[in-house]
């Protein structure tokens, strides 16, 4: 299983970026995926999921700002990320259970400066 993630820079407060993360090695149609995130001396936290089929689920601390989504033909997930907030900063992670086990992209890091 590998999980490639990019997409992430620096930004505004109010502006917009657009995570993806591109699955190799699971049935895409099949597995749930999510994203985390892990800001500075803070626990890692659940961003938003989103099961084979396509259904998302969201933190509440970001329902209404970002939306998750599944292109199937690329095997791809994707975090749009609208009105960024400072405390939206942090490292991202895509993540996928398969088999039992947790797996990890390589975070990619979102600063948003206020």
């Amino acid at each position: 299983v590998q999980l490639q993630a990019s997409g992430g820079g620096s930004v505004q407060a109010g502006g917009s970026l657009t995570l993806s993360c591109h699955a190799r090695g699971i049935n895409f149609s099949v597995h749930n995926m999510a994203w985390y995130r892990q800001a500075p001396g803070q626990e890692r936290e659940l961003v938003a999921s989103i099961t084979g089929d396509g259904i998302p689920h969201y933190a509440d601390f970001v329902k209404g700002r970002f939306a998750l989504s599944k292109n199937y033909a690329r095997r791809t997930m994707a975090l749009q990320m609208n009105s960024l907030e400072p405390d939206d900063t942090a490292v991202y992670l895509c993540n996928t259970n398969y088999r039992g086990r947790e797996y990890w992209g390589r975070g990619t890091l979102v600063t948003v400066s206020a």
